[in-house]
């Protein structure tokens, strides 16, 4: 039977036979779907990419508001269109490790102090530019500036200096960091002519395409850039991304062929999707979460007993169970999971009406809670906001919920309001995570959570080597959030993108972000 397959698979690569059609064969010799899809995926990596052509993207997530700045970019719609036209100096590969870009290599000193990254010679800007390392090095002086309100400023803390020597960029820190290099993954960081600091949101990079429509909320268009320096990236002629926020819409658009492959599917209704001969549904288990943040420097949320009401009110499971149908795990109110390299388990808190109850009373509030949230937060969080007023009503608390507009969602409303529900993709380290989010000084500290001891450890723990003690840190530092902080987690979601039959060469990845950490488009090719 597989010589039958194989023969058949290279019809539809060689373009004599449709997808569809191999498929209504591969059924009737017995195999599923999902089966058939895989082995003809396998085959058409096997037989190499494709060049040329139109991919299409219906992405969710943008609004009117997005900038092109890469410091600002907040959604997946403005972060997979910066992978279009920028690189940073490392990525990772779809194993969680670490893949070379804008950076051939690089090397840390005995100590992890001071690190040196050779700058890949020959590559050149967009705008026919060549980068240099001293572009590299205006990049990071703009993201760590005192004025920057760039969402990799956490991560950029604790750099003593930087400097180039010849084709070298080199970063000294104030202590050893052995996770320096995953933490300029951060999609932030994308090497700019100057470093941006002439015009951040002119789009222009070292990627792979060069983009020619920009509509924010509503279109992009990328075409191949001639001069791009990597052949493995960048198959297609042109990749478009739309702008479909409505979950409905978007699955329609991929089942129909309009767009040739979706963010998010809906949890309730992907294994429906997977069922359609034309579509595959990826899923990804990782660091991704869906999260209610509370600032907790903000009134009421201010008060401590009130937060850990609100953390004993929420019923976990049920959540997992009703939004996430299946394609996720429960969380335990802090960003970090088992997808971590360093985890240690904390004991999980449950749903207890109870101890809600006591630590609603102790706090002396008799009001009402006001949580914000949209469609855009995360699939299905007006649902979850509706299912946590629910059994926190059981205890004692009232909750209102106030649905925004998704358009200017995470300009307007996340990290401006104190209590609304929101998602993290998650990083690479926990320094990375805890850097981004919960580091007294981050810009994106969207829980306000300023605890010096945890500073102190978060600081601690890059300069120890030894894997135990550091273990212990973050474990010291997660519980520091589960139990002080203004996060509450309920659910770590797996990403569940849908590819159509247009296109081939998935590869599934352990990356922290929907659509192969947002590289699928630029990986994969239009089918024959």
């Amino acid at each position: 039977m597989n010589q039958h397959l194989r023969y058949l698979s290279s019809r539809v690569l060689a373009g004599a036979m449709s997808r569809r059609e191999f498929m209504g064969r591969a059924a009737a010799l017995g195999l599923t779907a999902a089966t058939a899809s895989t082995f003809l995926s396998s085959a058409a990596r096997a037989a190499g990419p494709r060049k040329g052509g139109t991919i299409k993207v219906g992405i969710q997530g943008g609004g009117s508001s997005d900038s092109l700045d890469p410091a600002l970019a907040a959604n997946a719609t403005a972060t997979s269109v910066s992978r279009l036209w920028g690189e940073p100096l490392v990525e990772l590969d779809p194993q969680g490790g670490l893949w070379p870009r804008l950076a051939e290599s690089f090397e840390a000193s005995a100590d992890a102090r001071v690190w040196t990254f050779k700058i890949r010679s020959g590559v050149n800007f967009s705008n026919g530019k060549t980068m240099t390392p001293e572009d590299v090095l205006a990049t990071m002086e703009r993201h760590s500036g005192e004025d920057t309100k760039s969402g990799a400023l956490g991560i950029m803390r604790g750099i003593k200096a930087m400097s180039v020597d010849g084709q070298n960029f080199i970063v000294e820190l104030e202590s050893p960091n052995a996770d320096l290099p995953y933490l300029l993954t951060d999609y932030h960081l994308l090497i700019q002519p100057n470093g941006g600091k002439d015009d951040p949101a002119a789009g222009i990079g070292t990627g792979p395409y060069v983009l020619k429509t920009v509509e924010p909320g509503v279109r992009f268009v990328g075409e191949k850039n001639p001069d791009y320096w990597d052949d493995s990236l960048g198959h297609a002629d042109t990749i478009e991304f739309i702008v479909i926020n409505d979950d409905t819409a978007r699955v329609a658009a991929v089942q129909s062929g309009q767009v040739d492959m979706i963010n998010r599917v809906p949890p309730r209704t992907a294994g429906l999707v997977d069922r359609a001969p034309n579509i595959n549904v990826r899923t990804t288990a990782g660091p991704g979460h869906y999260v209610f943040i509370m600032h907790c420097d903000t009134a009421p949320f201010d008060n401590m007993d009130l937060r850990m009401a609100l953390k004993y009110g929420i019923n976990r499971q049920e959540m997992v169970e009703k939004i996430l149908f299946g394609y996720g795990s429960v969380g335990n109110d802090t960003p970090i999971n088992s997808s971590y390299p360093l985890y240690t388990e904390l004991e999980q808190r449950s749903y207890d009406p109870d101890k809600a109850k006591f630590h609603l009373e102790k706090s002396g509030f008799d009001g009402t809670v006001l949580l914000r949230t949209s469609d855009n937060s995360f699939p299905g969080a007006p649902d979850a906001a509706a299912l946590f007023q629910q059994s926190c009503g059981a205890a004692g608390i009232n909750v209102e919920i106030k649905r925004e507009p998704n358009d200017g969602y995470w300009s307007e409303v996340w990290n401006k309001k104190p209590f609304v529900t929101s998602y993290w993709g998650g990083r690479p380290t926990q320094d990375s995570m805890f850097s981004t989010a919960y580091l007294s000084t981050a810009d994106w500290n969207d829980t306000r959570f300023k605890n010096e001891q945890f500073d102190q450890l978060l600081y601690a723990a890059r300069a120890e080597l030894d894997e135990a003690k550091r273990k212990q840190m973050y474990a010291d530092m997660s519980l520091l959030v589960h139990n002080e902080g203004g996060l509450i987690c309920p659910m770590f979601n797996q990403f569940i993108d849908a590819v159509g039959e247009g296109v081939e060469g998935w590869v599934d990845a352990k990356t922290g972000f929907e659509l192969n950490n947002f590289y699928a488009p630029m990986k994969m090719w239009v089918a024959a």
